[in-house]
């Protein structure tokens, strides 16, 4: 099965990109489904059909979903929520204000993978197509998986026995609840799916493709993207730029914005090099429909197989005495790395990952560490960890 995420700044046309691949997939004959990470849904819209939770099909071949989040809510942690509702009640909020609270901020998101996750279990699609929320939600989203997995394996054995021991003291002093087995156990099914989600989108057979338009603070945008998306191990395949002005027949006003945007589209190729940067020209009418979308993906995808595996290589590799990292486009000095035990930390720009180091590096001293070529490298040899 195929995996494409689509991301990119808010208002640059990652939409459009994403429903336009879809619709290209199932007209090759590709069962496909294309699902939607970004709580402003505008899938259904662009591909004008009403909107659904279940996948509902959109065009021959091609069915989309937009997850209903307190369905999913109830199915895949529903103990975790009436157990923070019943809190909440025992505090003296009514039972509508309850149903607010526990309605995470974020919980959309999360959810969302976790239905991509249930519906790349069913062996049912060719290709899954991801449209994701703006870079900044998306980059936080994709790093959940990683990040509750370190608090998950540290906390949960430590919390588990605690509770057994507390629970009376909580219910006496804080007059609440304490959670029960159940929700614990609610918790641990929430942690491993979103392994399970991980483990997909940094798969062999997932890519992520950048959506821009060619304009300065769009572009800048973009590059950092790419960086942080290469930290958390996410592999990208193509760079999309939306709302080209083809050259041709401009006028005085059109020519200025030609002349501007190809200034910034040598810039996009340099910056992006030895990825293909795919364009998508400034249409006349907003592409809304499959037969205006599939023109769309025609003229984006002309002589070239949008769905192969990507041969980018994965962003980390291990051997028996170097950890090598893909940071493309880094900035020296924005790229920080630290040990802690059997961890290294690795800060680039705002954005932080924690790697757990195998038992034969953990074990072995840095001897060296460099980035060179838009990689970090990290040499290790035999000796205590430090």
């Amino acid at each position: 099965m195929r995996v494409l995420l689509f991301t990119g700044k808010g208002g640059v046309g990652k939409t459009t990109a994403a429903a336009a691949t879809a619709t290209l997939a199932a007209r090759r004959s590709l069962k496909t489904l294309v699902v939607s990470t970004d709580t402003a849904h505008s899938l259904a819209d662009a591909l004008a059909v009403p909107h659904s939770d279940e996948p509902v099909e959109a065009a021959p071949g091609l069915y989309l979903q937009q997850v209903d989040t307190q369905r999913s809510l109830e199915r895949h942690w529903g103990e975790l929520r009436d157990y923070a509702a019943g809190v909440f009640a025992e505090l003296g909020l009514d039972e509508i204000t309850s149903e607010e609270v526990t309605v995470l901020p974020g919980a959309e998101e999360v959810i969302a993978l976790l239905e991509l996750r249930e519906q790349a279990r069913t062996g049912r699609w060719d290709v899954v197509v991801v449209d994701c929320a703006p870079t900044a939600e998306t980059l936080r989203l994709l790093a959940l998986p990683e990040a509750l997995d370190w608090h998950v394996n540290r906390l949960l054995p430590v919390g588990r026995r605690l509770l057994g021991a507390l629970s009376p003291v909580i219910r006496h002093v804080a007059r609440v609840s304490a959670p029960e087995g159940q929700v614990i156990s609610a918790g641990e099914r929430l942690h491993r799916g979103l392994m399970d989600v991980r483990r997909l989108l940094t798969g062999d057979q997932a890519s992520v493709r950048l959506v821009l338009t060619p304009e300065a603070v769009v572009v800048a945008e973009a590059r950092r993207t790419l960086t942080s998306l290469s930290l958390y191990g996410y592999r990208v395949d193509a760079v999309v730029a939306n709302r080209v002005f083809p050259a041709g027949g401009a006028d005085e006003w059109r020519r200025g914005w030609v002349e501007a945007q190809a200034r910034r589209m040598e810039e996009v190729h340099a910056s992006f090099a030895p990825l293909p940067v795919l364009t998508i020209p400034y249409l006349p009418a907003e592409p809304v429909g499959p037969e205006a979308l599939a023109e769309v993906a025609e003229h984006v995808y002309a002589g070239v197989d949008p769905f192969a595996p990507p041969t980018v290589e994965p962003p980390m590799r291990i051997t028996a005495d170097e950890l090598t990292l893909a940071l493309p486009l880094a900035d020296r000095d924005d790229v920080d790395l630290a040990r802690k035990g059997d961890e290294l930390i690795v800060t680039a720009g705002p954005y932080r990952r924690v790697i757990a180091l195998p038992a034969a590096l953990a074990r072995r001293t840095i001897s060296a560490a460099a980035l060179r070529d838009g990689r970090l490298r990290v040499r290790f040899e035999a000796g205590g960890a430090k």
